[in-house]
């Protein structure tokens, strides 16, 4: 009976901490969602998180050519839309060997700040001005160029940018230490 016993108090502590270890891997992975095969912490910025993104190096990449690390490390906060790789490898053969060149600085930079806005926006606050603007968010980015969200079906944001091309938001709300990052699965243009 005391074998018994102790078999049942042993069985009891070992689903008991299995069960914290449950619950506490699914906080974490709420808390920090997994983007590029990585978790994204909440207590890092975007270019710390960024970094860590196997789906972003592109985009990593253009960003320290641009010289915009510091900025997008500063206070905040911001919305950053990110393109992943296979985005930036739908661009035009050469388009992102041209922009990483020196002489270019001016021009990536110019795209990538396209894909910033002020402001923590996130899938609420970006679905809540959607309802206001009648089916059409108008968003200032700090290119000082527009870009349009909307809906394409129940759940699904969507960005127009100044071509008419449409991007779809693919992982929403991504929370950073400065922001938050909603990955997008298409590199957007202004006119």
């Amino acid at each position: 009976m005391k074998n018994t016993l102790k078999t049942l108090s042993l069985a009891t502590a070992i689903l008991g901490s299995t069960f914290a270890f449950s619950q506490q891997a699914m906080l974490t992975a709420n808390d920090n969602p997994m983007v590029g095969g990585m978790a994204m912490f909440t207590t890092k910025n975007i270019v710390e998180n960024a970094l860590n993104s196997a789906d972003h190096t592109t985009l990593v990449a253009a960003v320290k050519a641009a010289g915009l690390v510091e900025a997008l490390m500063g206070d905040g906060p911001f919305t950053v839309f990110a393109p992943v790789n296979s985005a930036f490898d739908m661009l035009p053969k050469g388009t992102v060997d041209k922009l990483l060149m020196a002489e270019n600085k001016s021009m990536l930079t110019n795209v990538l700040t396209y894909h910033v806005v002020k402001g923590k926006w996130t899938f609420d606050m970006i679905s809540e001005a959607i309802e206001k603007g009648d089916g059409t968010a108008t968003l200032e980015t700090l290119s000082g160029q527009k870009l349009w969200a909307m809906w394409n079906g129940p759940k699904n944001i969507v960005l127009k940018d100044g071509t008419g091309a449409i991007a779809s938001i693919t992982t929403y709300d991504v929370i950073q230490k400065n922001g938050v990052i909603h990955v997008i699965n298409k590199v957007l243009m202004s006119k």
